[in-house]
């Protein structure tokens, strides 16, 4: 059974928020894996095996975006709603009235470099 597209949230799937380091996301993606995976969910309601599988598999995808710390860089620019900057209003610079007069230009002619003996 092949997955076609990503869950919306993948932090929602394993349940953490934004904010969560890697050794959390690590965890509760071990977490998920231990309680819906066909080895050691007990047999039952075919019903509930589909729903663990469709977990077990999310679980999965999400892990395999949001454990590389690239790719969740990635998945978070994509998704997670950015601070919006306010616009910076600039103020022309006033120069006192009372300033000291422009120095004159330095000129700089070529540099000649000799090794020395």
């Amino acid at each position: 059974m092949a997955m076609t597209a990503e869950p919306c949230d993948l932090y929602a799937v394993l349940g953490l928020s934004p904010e969560a380091t890697q050794e959390q996301i690590r965890r509760a993606y071990r977490v998920l894996v231990r309680q819906n995976h066909p080895d050691t969910r007990s047999a039952g309601d075919p019903d509930d095996e589909a729903v663990a599988t469709t977990i077990l598999q999310q679980a999965m995808a999400a892990y395999t975006i949001l454990g590389d710390p690239a790719q969740r860089a990635g998945y978070d620019r994509r998704t997670v709603p950015q601070p919006v900057a306010s616009p910076r209003r600039t103020r022309p610079v006033r120069r006192p009235v009372d300033a000291d007069p422009p120095q004159p230009t330095i000129r700089v002619g070529p540099v000649y470099w000799r090794p020395s003996r």
